[in-house]
């Protein structure tokens, strides 16, 4: 078994007793890895905010009387596996742009490219592979819906390289990460509106203030290699910006909730949800980079309750 880091055919930084070693063949481990199937992480939160925008899409519809529990139903499938297809292929698209500063970074040396344990040629093919899996996807949906998605791949594909030319990385991540708040909406009634823009908006900044968290691991080495991000921008100042991003991010999909007519229990979801942001605040430490990760993947989590509480919501909307 070929020795990586001291690590046998695993990357440092995702767990090792992960479904991915115990389930696939050696052989596929490092494409699991490439697509980051050892961290669930990432695609959830690339689900959320589709799964936001159906359930809100869904509200709105309850009350027109267009509300459809199996398109409902079948959307949120889609979006799982389009989530998981998508993220994938980011995620591999991104290690080849980054393949060099991985190799300088003590986190991501490991990783199938950097360790030579893949081929660029092989991540190309394996890229184009998961792509076709998202498009499969979202040709199930209508046809405005169809050309929202494709749109989005502009902007997957000028991520990677923002952190070599601003200061705001995040954001870019941002705005392709939180797509989904306008494919759910588009999905269901063809067109966007106000509603789902709020929503898309608001992940976008939430996004930052995630990911800004997450960078922190990372700031001692992007600082060595010139790699820019909010955490080195906003420094010992970040708790200060993520009560403003946070706080920014449950005012606007307040609105949002209330343009869709959402039903009361959305209402509390976001509730518990600003509840858990201050949590992340108070408690964050910017130096310790193990807090740093659990508390990045504890939005997990908050997705999660803002998505009950929007599909809850629906029981006291449908007659």
């Amino acid at each position: 078994m070929q020795q990586i880091g001291g690590i046998n055919g695993r990357v440092a930084d995702a767990p090792s007793n992960n479904w991915v070693y115990r389930v696939l063949p050696q052989w596929l481990w490092p494409y699991a890895q490439l697509a980051r199937w050892d961290r669930p992480i990432g695609w959830q939160l690339l689900m959320w905010p589709c799964f936001w925008s159906a359930t809100m899409a869904a509200n709105a519809a309850a009350h027109l009387g267009q509300f459809s529990g199996g398109q409902l139903i079948f959307h949120l499938v889609l979006y799982f596996i389009g989530s998981v297809a998508m993220r994938g292929a980011g995620c591999a698209y991104n290690d080849l742009v980054d393949h060099k500063i991985d190799m300088e970074v003590a986190r991501t040396r490991s990783r199938p490219l950097p360790s030579g344990r893949v081929t660029r040629t092989q991540t190309k093919l394996f890229i184009v592979l998961q792509a076709l899996v998202g498009l499969l996807v979202v040709l199930q949906l209508n046809w405005f819906s169809v050309i929202l998605g494709v749109a989005s791949l502009a902007i997957v594909a000028l991520y990677p390289f923002a952190k070599r030319f601003t200061d705001w990385p995040q954001f870019f991540l941002g705005l392709a990460f939180s797509w989904g708040a306008l494919m759910g909406w588009a999905a269901i009634f063809g067109s966007l509106g106000l509603a789902p823009i709020l929503l898309y908006i608001g992940a976008v900044v939430w996004t930052i203030g995630y990911d800004t968290i997450y960078a922190h691991q990372d700031k001692e080495d992007d600082e060595l290699i010139g790699v820019r991000s909010t955490a080195r921008l906003f420094g010992d100042k970040t708790k200060q910006w993520l009560v403003g991003l946070y706080g920014l991010m449950l005012v606007l999909t307040f609105a949002a909730f209330v343009l869709a007519g959402v039903g009361i229990i959305a209402y509390l979801g976001l509730l518990i949800a600003a509840g858990m942001f201050a949590w992340q605040i108070v408690t964050l430490d910017i130096n310790d980079a193990d807090q740093c990760l659990v508390l990045f993947k504890s939005n997990n989590r908050v997705g999660l309750i803002i998505f009950a509480g929007l599909f809850l919501s629906l029981l006291f909307i449908l007659p």
